[in-house]
């Protein structure tokens, strides 16, 4: 059990557009109020990467559609956040490999972790069975299956991983357009989409519930 609640906290970061899929939070917490007994901050965190703010949370959140180019601190704070046992979920707003945010975010990887840190993980990693399971790996989006973005649907999730846990887990899927909806019109969808996101919460937190 946690001894702090809860917070999902977002990166701020100087380049690019970093406040996406602003109703996202809210239902992912309301998910893990109706899924866990973790206790919960009800009231997103916005981080700015240059701070050592960061190192206040176990779980961050990245997104944008634009330009991902640290400045010195933000890389610095970066590496040393994961490298430390922190977790940052990325999701690329574009849901396209070929995209700016895609080919920058990803660059940016290269740059400070080297050119072998990101690869794919398999759709049996444990991330996919922390609480929900999910046999096929990472859910598809509706983004995906309407043919937005690059009209692929992205059938792995990449990661960098220390001693065999993930410390930034990287999706081209759009999951945050995907979450980012008034919690409350959940009841209207058949199957609750969010789920995926409690097991990456849990995940990240080191919980087994």
């Amino acid at each position: 059990m946690l001894k702090n609640k809860f917070a999902f906290a977002r990166l701020k970061y100087s380049s690019g557009d970093w406040d996406t899929d602003q109703r996202m939070p809210a239902n992912i917490l309301n998910s893990l109020l109706e899924y866990t007994t973790i206790p919960l901050d009800p009231q997103e965190k916005v981080i700015d990467l240059n701070t050592n703010e960061v190192f206040n949370y176990p779980f961050c959140y990245l997104s944008g559609h634009k330009l991902v180019q640290f400045n010195k601190q933000e890389a610095s704070n970066f590496k040393k956040y994961v490298e430390n046992g922190g977790f940052i979920f990325v999701d690329d707003c574009n849901h396209d490999i070929d995209g700016l945010f895609a080919k920058s975010f990803e660059t940016e990887m290269t740059r400070i972790f080297g050119p072998q840190a990101l690869k794919k993980i398999t759709n049996t990693h444990p991330i996919y069975n922390s609480f929900f399971k999910f046999e096929k790996g990472p859910p598809t989006t509706s983004f995906e299956l309407n043919g937005w973005g690059d009209d692929l649907v992205h059938e792995y999730l990449k990661a960098i991983q220390f001693e065999g846990r993930i410390g930034v887990l990287y999706s081209n899927k759009d999951y945050g357009c995907e979450w980012d909806y008034d919690f409350r019109n959940k009841r209207f969808l058949a199957e609750d989409n969010t789920k995926f996101a409690v097991n990456i919460i849990l995940y990240a937190l080191g919980i087994n519930i």
